[in-house]
């Protein structure tokens, strides 16, 4: 499982009728860096360097969220049915408590 920090929502017009009642959030990915700097303030807008993946959401997450999410075939899991997702939201995290040992 990643952790990400919700940035935006994507509207779908038409989408497959086995995400019916979900929505599709946008996130930006933590790396050390900035799951550091979400430790330290949840607020933070730190961004990691790279792209902003779109993840399925039946949990109800909002914009400024930390997320936890998951890709691949591990995504697809959860239906019944072979369907087409990438990445999905697996938890909504409440803190982010992170104490990297120092060296």
């Amino acid at each position: 499982m990643k952790l990400g920090k919700v940035i935006g929502r994507v509207t779908l017009s038409v989408a497959c009728p086995a995400f019916k009642g979900a929505r599709w959030l946008i996130i930006n990915p933590s790396d050390r860096k900035t799951i550091k700097t979400l430790s330290e303030d949840m607020e933070s807008t730190a961004l990691s360097p790279g792209p902003s993946p779109v993840v399925y959401d039946d949990l109800g997450a909002g914009v400024g969220d930390i997320i936890g999410y998951v890709e691949g075939a591990e995504a697809a899991a959860p239906f019944k049915n072979p369907t087409p997702v990438d990445a999905i939201n697996t938890a909504i995290i409440d803190r982010v408590f992170y104490n990297p040992f120092e060296s």
